[in-house]
């Protein structure tokens, strides 16, 4: 993983620690894993499914009982991400607060990477 020794790759808000914690034990997960695939108008997506058990490879992050698991080919685009929660009147999901973004869509679904590779697909 890329990272700064002793600092999380990524981090979670109070609220998105409560969600992801509350829907591990609703689904019986080990864990949230994330990842990017290519798509949507801006060229990249974020990914989400609850997983039943970690790869060997996946980075792994612990904090009061969420547990988020990082695909390695997308650990470089997610460093310094913090996840949140976040509910309106309208909608409630995860939201990524991603430094690495250099453009998103105006639904927020679709982002642009700084410095992505031209052409690689990054992987989930």
């Amino acid at each position: 993983m890329f990272g700064i020794p002793g600092k999380p790759p990524v981090s979670m808000t109070p609220r998105a620690v409560a969600q992801i914690t509350r829907l591990m034990g609703r689904d019986n997960a080990f864990g949230l894993k994330i990842g990017v695939k290519k798509g949507g108008c801006a060229g990249m997506e974020y990914t989400m499914e609850f997983a039943a058990k970690a790869d060997p490879t996946d980075e792994i992050i612990e904090q009061d009982g969420a547990r988020v698991m990082i695909a390695p080919m997308a650990q470089m685009f997610l460093f310094g991400t913090e996840i949140d929660y976040e509910t309106s009147l309208l909608e409630a999901g995860f939201k990524f607060n991603n430094p690495n973004v250099a453009e998103a869509c105006g639904c927020g679904e679709s982002i642009k990477f700084k410095d992505a590779p031209g052409g690689a697909a990054p992987g989930a």
